[in-house]
């Protein structure tokens, strides 16, 4: 069994920038915001980071977009699938 994280972030807080990359095929590769800027992860679904808003502490915005996430049906299944 292989050990370590399938997903991370890095928050370079004097860059104003925020990475977040995935485990794919043994290698780190990034994970890119989509048209709306939102990053998603596809290890936990649902959880959804609106990287702009982040970075300037617009936290509503952020919130906003992890509720979003949360609404969503794969966030449903996901946590349906761990109850059992």
């Amino acid at each position: 069994m292989m050990s370590g994280s399938s997903q991370y972030l890095v928050w370079q807080s004097f860059e104003q920038r925020l990475d977040w990359f995935q485990l794919v095929e043994g290698e780190y590769q990034p994970l890119l915001p989509d048209s709306e800027g939102i990053i998603q992860s596809q290890v936990f679904p649902g959880l959804w980071l609106a990287v702009e808003a982040l970075l300037h502490n617009q936290m509503s915005q952020v919130l906003a977009v992890l509720q979003a996430g949360m609404n969503a049906p794969e966030y449903t299944a996901f946590w349906e699938e761990l109850d059992r």
